[in-house]
């Protein structure tokens, strides 16, 4: 195993965010020394990593706003506007002028307090699992530099995992939360759909499967900050703050292999089924369950994800001004084909696609909750899922892998990661909860439960980054 890459010499990297807040409100430390030191941090840990887009060095110069987080620094991912930064898409092929405003989701983030730092990194137009490029530096997981950050948020899943802030946002269009979170040994919540802030291209997908959220090292970051920002968002009855598990015991459905006939391999079988056995100690009802999804959900998901990577290869230039379609990489262009190649059945699939709420939310009578791998496998190595991978072994890599998160994405409901787990030489193997529509309560609940009766492991000196998330 390769040297671990981190900042938590640094105290203040070990810190999650409520507790830097605190800090910074009881004066023990100014706003400015916590951006400040949070600004090196992210320098160090990105001169080996490859994490940060663009870093704002006039963050320092941020006016404060009342919240939660106040004084609490983070990054924002490189699909998503920030004001006076550019939001390159993870395109070697767009060069783009700075945002003239911020994305609503950015708004949201500040209005809790948090100060933007700069932009974090993701692959292209965030269409795979891996935060690789064709020709630049792929984004290193701190846990071990060979191996992957995931995707599409690996830049903010990075940066968190490795002190540089402590949660950073994220989206979600396939996993691109969960699978991140999931392979840095992070918490990664994907909400029921409608409960953040929407970005203006959700409004016009045929089916939204685009979520936004954060990754954080602590459940009551995810918690606080899910609270703070939905008070701003009509349409979902709120959840309201959750503060730690619940006394009431779930039934939890249990599933292992996905509907790709993928087998999850031997790590990530072991995680879920520990974390299992764990949740039966604690005196929930874990039994297995059927896959909550239609035999043809790969294939249509598959053709979904390459119609708007075909928008994207097409249109993409008036969408985004400046953009050169000749240099987008190869899994773009592939899954533009392969779009091209099945673009009969996208009416069929779109349909399915509709309907598999009410599959999901059918298989799901009874259960609270269900318990499944993140991933089929743990995190590969970088170059397994690189954009460089001829198309087709590339697109069988991916629909393996990507074997479980899509279902939450499609039908709306809310998911979370949770690291509960190790392969044998030590890096992070998540797991995911998935819950019912507005069930973002329980997963939380949940996920306290999981992190108090096992806390999560971070890099740097355990004992002691667990320490400081206590507060």
């Amino acid at each position: 195993m390769a040297a671990q890459v981190h900042a938590f010499d640094d105290e203040l990297g070990g810190l999650d965010g409520l507790a830097t807040a605190a800090l910074i409100r009881d004066r023990q430390i100014s706003r400015r020394e916590v951006i400040e030191s949070a600004l090196r941090r992210a320098t160090v840990v990105d001169a080996e990593l490859n994490l940060v887009a663009v870093l704002d060095e006039g963050a320092v110069e941020a006016g404060v706003v009342a919240g939660p987080f106040s004084g609490v620094p983070t990054f924002v991912k490189d699909n998503t506007d920030v004001v006076g930064l550019p939001s390159r898409h993870g395109s070697e092929g767009l060069h783009p002028k700075p945002a003239s405003h911020d994305a609503a989701i950015t708004t949201a983030l500040r209005r809790s307090g948090a100060v933007v730092l700069g932009k974090s990194r993701l692959p292209e137009f965030g269409f795979n699992a891996s935060t690789e490029f064709a020709t630049e530096p792929p984004a290193r997981n701190p846990w071990d530099p060979d191996y992957s950050t995931g995707a599409s948020s690996g830049g903010s899943a990075g940066l968190v995992a490795a002190g540089a802030v402590p949660f950073a946002h994220a989206n979600d269009g396939g996993g691109s939360i969960r699978i991140p979170a999931a392979a840095c040994g992070l918490v990664g919540l994907k909400c029921t759909r409608g409960r953040m802030p929407a970005a203006v291209l959700e409004h016009v997908l045929p089916v939204n499967i685009v979520g936004e959220g954060v990754v954080s090292r602590s459940v009551r970051d995810t918690a606080h900050l899910l609270a703070h920002i939905e008070r701003r968002v009509r349409g979902l009855p709120a959840i309201g703050l959750v503060e730690g598990p619940s006394t009431r015991r779930l039934r939890i459905g249990l599933v292992l292999d996905s509907v790709t006939g993928t087998p999850t391999d031997d790590a990530t079988r072991a995680a879920v089924c520990e974390t299992a056995a764990l949740l039966t100690e604690l005196g929930h009802d874990v039994r297995e369950m059927a896959v909550p999804v239609d035999a043809a959900f790969a294939d249509d998901f598959t053709l979904y994800w390459s119609a708007l990577a075909a928008a994207m290869a097409g249109l993409g230039h008036r969408l985004l001004p400046g953009l050169d379609r000749s240099r987008l990489d190869g899994l773009t262009r592939g899954l533009a084909g392969h779009f091209r190649a099945h673009r009969r059945d996208i009416v069929g699939a779109v349909a399915r696609l509709r309907r598999s709420s009410v599959v999901y939310e059918e298989a799901l009578a009874g259960f609270d909750a269900v318990l499944t791998p993140v991933t089929a496998g743990t995190t590969p190595r970088l170059g397994y899922l690189s954009p460089t991978v001829p198309f087709e072994e590339l697109l069988d890599r991916l629909v393996a892998h990507v074997a479980f998160t899509p279902v939450n994405n499609v039908s709306g409901s809310p998911a979370i990661s949770v690291p509960t787990g190790r392969t044998p030489d030590g890096r992070p193997v998540g797991v995911h909860v998935m819950g019912p529509r507005g069930g973002e309560r329980t997963l939380l609940e949940l996920a306290y439960e999981l992190e108090q009766a096992r806390p999560f492991t971070r890099l740097g000196t355990p004992s002691e980054a667990a320490a400081a998330t206590a507060g």
